[in-house]
């Protein structure tokens, strides 16, 4: 089990949480290794997390590699780059969602399919682009996600492009129709 909470999550339910948000940082890691190739720590996130996902223990390298990432994100030189490690660092860190019900913990769910979306939109220079991605994002759920989602407070609707898009994937996850999404590799 996941330390104690307002409700419990299980280590299986961690790694659903995990593959899925890592499925959507490998999606778009390109984007930040086309524009920073000589900065690992995104991939090496990317790396701890799926080594998570498949069986290994939570550890230190989950933790450290997040940081690293989200440092990368800091530095990286557009918008998209920078999406792109943090939701790298936001895969690596997945297996450390608390088990609290704030509304910010939905961002460690929702974040990186949110700035996929928002890197297509730039890529593409559309919104349709981001609308299509968070439809790629919703089939992806699976069951189990969605209802780890639901033990959590909505997303808040901030004002960034990243948190409407996250706020839109979140109601249509929470209200859409059943979820018969897979998520494997």
């Amino acid at each position: 089990m996941a330390p104690r909470g307002d409700f419990e999550l299980t280590v299986d339910e961690l790694r659903l949480v995990a593959r899925y948000v890592v499925q959507h940082a490998e999606d778009v890691l390109p984007v930040f290794e086309r524009a920073a190739p000589d900065d690992p720590r995104p991939r090496s996130a990317i790396e701890a997390a799926w080594a998570f996902v498949d069986g290994a223990a939570r550890s230190r390298w989950q933790r450290t590699a997040s940081l690293d990432a989200h440092r990368a994100a800091r530095s990286a030189p557009t918008e998209a780059a920078r999406l792109a490690a943090r939701c790298a660092g936001d895969a690596a860190s997945a297996a450390y969602l608390h088990p609290i019900a704030r509304a910010t913990q939905v961002g460690h769910i929702l974040r990186a399919p949110a700035s996929a979306a928002r890197i297509a939109e730039l890529a593409a220079g559309d919104p349709a682009a981001g609308d299509a991605l968070l439809e790629e994002a919703r089939r992806r759920a699976t069951p189990g996600l969605v209802d780890v989602l639901r033990r959590y407070p909505p997303a808040p609707s901030g004002t960034s492009r990243v948190a409407r898009l996250m706020s839109a994937l979140d109601h249509s996850l929470r209200h859409g129709p059943p979820r018969t999404g897979t998520s494997e590799r």
